[in-house]
């Protein structure tokens, strides 16, 4: 039996002998800290042998290893992405032996402890979380498993099923694959794999459906009585949805994302009594949770999407959008910071309270066969509809990509649909034109 050097915790130490009998030991131990007890594998890699082969560095212990590398070089976002990606992988790379925690321990324990940066002070880990994490070290597969084919493919088909056996959506799976992508690249990277093991596998990555479903897309008829049921949403003295109002009108008539919405400042507004106005874009605020974010708040702070840091992104703002936001200043003010939006407290507006709201003002604005359709069922089919409105307004898509931070290849690809009801006036035109003929 390989001996694995474990954290100076007797009593944890003897649960886990009672748990694993002598002769199921497991065989791929990674070292912890004797100083200290802590969720993280030692950088010294406990080297074992097997039938007189030298077996390496786990898989778990590369994982962690990797998430320290790559945590200060990624948004909050992708964190979670890695984060959520690796326990995935991880999942997959563990053998079956006795004394195995149960799943929900399992996710607590790699998604909350040991992938994550700073992993959490240890005297804080719960003893259940230290128990599965040590589970973890010993069960988890040598890194060098991946080169096995076998091995490797069923890495892959885990990355193509959700939590509850189902297949995955196809942008799931493609963010998690990148990952596994990159993980075996630093691997080869830093000498740990001596080839690489997604080369012999032929593979497919499910293609995302890169156009926006037409369906989605709302009229200015419609997008203005939805504006219209926000400021129904909720009391009028606590004023839920009507501090909401410019939030969504930001998101229709300059084609803004959620994220670039919340973060408007009245200092990088223009804002005139008449005529169009501007708005200068430089940041964004992602809401991702405290987990992920260097501050330890809910959302982070970052530059525009597909930009270099410090870039700006000037957007014209239609007099409608103007009157808005100049009614919304008047009523509620600003953030103490000069955001134009902000909650009851003065705090940022959080992803569920204006999902809320806007779910409560689609019954409120819509019949009930739209209210159940996917007609602007979420704040970001706004922005679809703002782009396609002015795409089908003939403006020029390159004005179009511009004001909306997008390429306009990526542009035509996903916006380029048609708006609800724009089809029925299309066919009236070309069965006027027909009749002409007659």
């Amino acid at each position: 039996m390989v001996e694995g050097v474990w954290s100076a915790d007797t009593r944890a130490v003897r649960r886990i002998s009672r748990r694993w009998p002598t002769n199921s030991a497991p065989r791929y131990c990674v070292p912890f800290s004797e100083a200290a007890p802590t969720c993280r594998p030692s950088r010294q890699v406990a080297v074992a042998r097997l039938g007189g082969r030298t077996v390496g560095i786990s898989w778990y212990a590369f994982a962690v290893e990797y998430v320290e590398m790559r945590w200060p070089l990624i948004a909050a976002k992708t964190r979670d992405d890695t984060n959520e990606s690796l326990y995935a992988i991880t999942q997959a790379m563990l053998r079956d032996l006795r004394g195995r925690p149960s799943d929900e321990v399992l996710q607590r324990a790699l998604r909350g402890w040991a992938f994550v940066v700073p992993c959490p002070e240890p005297r804080r880990t719960p003893a259940d979380v230290r128990l599965a994490l040590r589970w973890v070290a010993g069960a988890s597969r040598p890194l060098a498993d991946l080169l096995d084919p076998a091995v490797m493919r069923s890495v892959l088909g885990a990355l193509r099923l959700r939590r509850d056996g189902l297949v995955a959506a196809a942008e799931t799976q493609r963010r998690k694959h990148k990952v596994l992508v990159n993980a075996v690249r630093y691997a080869i990277e830093q000498h740990q794999l001596s080839a690489d093991p997604l080369a012999p596998i032929r593979w497919t990555v499910a293609k995302p459906v890169d156009q926006v479903d037409p369906r989605v897309v709302a009229n200015p008829a419609q997008a203005r009585d939805l504006l219209r049921a926000v400021s129904y949403v909720g009391s009028y003295h606590r004023a839920r949805g009507r501090r909401l109002v410019g939030l969504f009108a930001g998101m229709y008539y300059a084609g803004l994302r959620p994220a670039e919405a919340v973060a408007v400042n009245l200092a990088d507004c223009a804002l005139p009594a008449e005529g169009w106005g501007e708005v200068t874009l430089h940041r964004t605020l992602p809401q991702t949770g405290t987990r992920w974010t260097d501050t330890g708040e809910t959302h982070d702070e970052r530059g525009l999407k597909c930009r270099p840091v410090d870039d700006t992104r000037p957007v014209p703002l239609s007099p409608e959008l103007v009157s808005i936001w100049r009614q919304s200043i008047d009523t509620f003010g600003t953030a103490d910071d000069g955001r134009l939006f902000f909650n009851e407290r003065g705090g940022i507006v959080g992803s569920s309270t204006y999902d809320h709201a806007w779910h409560e003002a689609r019954q409120l604005a819509l019949p009930p066969d739209l209210a159940r359709s996917p007609l602007a069922a979420r704040p970001y089919d706004l922005r679809h509809s703002a782009l396609s409105t002015w795409l089908n307004a003939g403006v020029d898509p390159t004005e179009v990509a511009e004001r909306a931070g997008n390429s306009v290849e990526v542009l035509m690809t996903r916006y380029a649909i048609c708006l609800y009801g724009r089809q029925e006036i299309a066919n009236q035109r070309i069965d006027r034109l027909l009749h002409e003929y007659e």
